[in-house]
């Protein structure tokens, strides 16, 4: 019997450290009376800021920023 708790136990821990590094940040699913979950950045964002409760663990990526493209200016002839 402790044979096999022991050999347990190691394939747990072989399983838990061999993975690859995770690459998204854990974040929270916020939920809000009257409107629908979204994954927020973390707990703090969820409840103090957001005005929700936080219910499980997601996957929290950054909202990706977009850059405005610049036009060529008009020159004014006078």
């Amino acid at each position: 019997m402790r044979k096999i708790v022991v050999v347990a136990g190691l394939l747990i821990g072989a399983a838990l450290l061999t993975g690859s590094p995770a690459k998204a940040k854990l974040g929270c699913t916020c939920l809000k009376f009257g409107s629908a979950p979204a994954c927020t950045s973390g707990t703090t964002a969820c409840t103090f800021k957001g005005g929700g409760i936080c219910v499980l663990p997601c996957d929290y990526q950054r909202p990706k920023v977009v850059k405005k493209k610049m036009g060529k200016k008009a020159r004014k002839s006078t």
